[in-house]
């Protein structure tokens, strides 16, 4: 509020809070999408429909998505299934291979990748491979993906580009995967994509709602009836905080839980 703080420092501060860290891809540093265009020639930062609504999670973001998510809430209710499992999303907003997958370009991300995938690069039309199409999956087109972004997105524009010349193999139309591909505003240029997107992380609008986004992953909206009322709720095994493991005797249930976890993501520390 005093400008003594970027939006950037703030948030890679209730990042280190929270248990996050770049020592960890299961709790790596988690940023939100701030930009919900990616199609304009130029990017305005005074107009409110530039940026994504940062008061709603990836999965509530248009309504006939949240209606779908809050309708697979209610349905696990009804099912003779464990109701503890009732949740919105199956899936996480940040897990190892949702990081290693956006920089899969560097190492020792590619590596790490090529290991989570079972030793080679994914099917090419799965990679990481444009800014709009990763948006509109996340945010619209594909219920199983709601993750939100990495701190690179905001100051790195080497994660962009395919300077080692990985060879990820061709799209179904014929494209050959190399750099990814950027919003029209950015020119083709990396640098400039990240600093009109740092420049946005850092505007006025942002800065006036970026404690909505803040309440959803790190604060009271996390859990709990807030949560639920806010269509952000996770599978149970997500929240790790919650799974007290010392307590469970079958190695198998103990070891799945640890599994699903590794796999999918954890809920940061609440702070």
């Amino acid at each position: 509020q005093k400008r003594e703080i970027s939006n950037f420092d703030y948030l890679m501060y209730l990042n280190t809070l929270a248990g996050r860290s770049y020592n960890d891809y299961m709790q790596y540093p988690v940023f939100p999408w701030v930009l919900a265009d990616y199609h304009s020639e130029t990017l305005n930062l005074t107009n409110p429909q530039t940026f994504r609504d940062l008061s709603k999670p990836m999965g509530a973001q248009t309504v006939e998505r949240k209606h779908k998510f809050i309708q697979r809430f209610n349905e696990v209710e009804k099912s003779e299934g464990d109701p503890s499992a009732q949740c919105h999303y199956c899936t996480h907003y940040s897990s190892a291979i949702i990081v290693a997958s956006y920089l899969v370009r560097m190492e020792p991300f590619t590596q790490t990748f090529c290991s989570l995938q079972g030793g080679s690069f994914d099917v090419a039309d799965r990679m990481f491979h444009s800014v709009k199409s990763t948006w509109e999956s996340a945010s619209r087109d594909n219920m199983s993906d709601v993750r939100e972004l990495t701190p690179e997105f905001f100051y790195l524009p080497e994660f962009l580009t395919n300077a080692n010349h990985f060879e990820f193999g061709c799209m179904q139309d014929g494209t050959v995967l190399g750099d990814v591909q950027l919003p029209p505003w950015a020119d083709g240029d990396p640098h400039k994509f990240i600093l009109l997107h740092r420049q946005a992380l850092e505007s006025d609008y942002v800065s006036a709602h970026l404690h909505c986004w803040i309440d959803l992953i790190f604060g009271h909206k996390q859990h709990g009836s807030a949560a639920v009322e806010a269509v952000n709720t996770y599978h149970p095994y997500f929240y790790g905080d919650k799974m007290d493991l010392n307590n469970i005797k079958d190695p198998l249930i103990k070891s799945t839980i640890l599994g699903f976890i590794s796999n999918f993501g954890q809920i940061p520390k609440q702070v």
